[in-house]
């Protein structure tokens, strides 16, 4: 039987660089709720929920057969998830290379049995910004230029109050 601390609750994501993480955190002021530290912000590509640290190694592996592609991203609107009352930072057209990078991901997963077999779903590329956060102000921000060229494989970490990364895995 696995026991909670032999689990993590894992999630593949997009890294920014400093340059990036900088700019979104400048997109931050104004927002209401808790804001997320500059450290934190990251795109989500894949949430994998709670995880047996077993299966590590072939989540390691997922990611390295990965296609090592660099994305150009164009961060350029403010988006909110009412439910969650998350507030975002997304994309006006997201480029087809970033939703096949997603689909070779959730292929390469379900081929590995980790999650169900791939359904084409709705996927919303976004950094979240706030939590319990109230929609951000219709005025915008400047556009934020990503060349997106690490991906990683992490958890929160409770000891560090950010996140633990188990692999990373350059795309340029």
């Amino acid at each position: 039987m696995t026991t909670a601390s032999q689990q993590r609750r894992l999630f593949f994501a997009l890294w920014p660089d400093a340059a990036t993480r900088a700019a979104l955190a400048q997109t931050q002021s104004g927002l209401t709720g808790a804001v997320i530290r500059a450290e934190k912000l990251h795109l989500t590509m894949a949430f994998l929920g709670q995880r047996p640290v077993g299966a590590l190694a072939a989540l390691c592996q997922v990611m390295a057969a990965l296609p090592a592609q660099p994305l150009m991203l164009q961060l350029d609107r403010y988006g909110y998830f009412a439910s969650q009352r998350i507030a975002w930072a997304g994309m006006q057209s997201v480029p087809p290379a970033l939703l096949e990078l997603r689909c070779d991901l959730m292929r390469l997963l379900a081929a590995h049995l980790l999650v169900p077999a791939f359904e084409e779903e709705r996927f919303v590329p976004h950094v979240t910004l706030a939590r319990k956060a109230e929609p951000a102000a219709a005025t915008g921000f400047a556009p934020i230029f990503w060349h997106a060229t690490q991906m990683v494989l992490a958890a929160p970490s409770m000891a560090t109050h950010g996140y633990q990364i188990f692999a990373a895995r350059s795309l340029a």
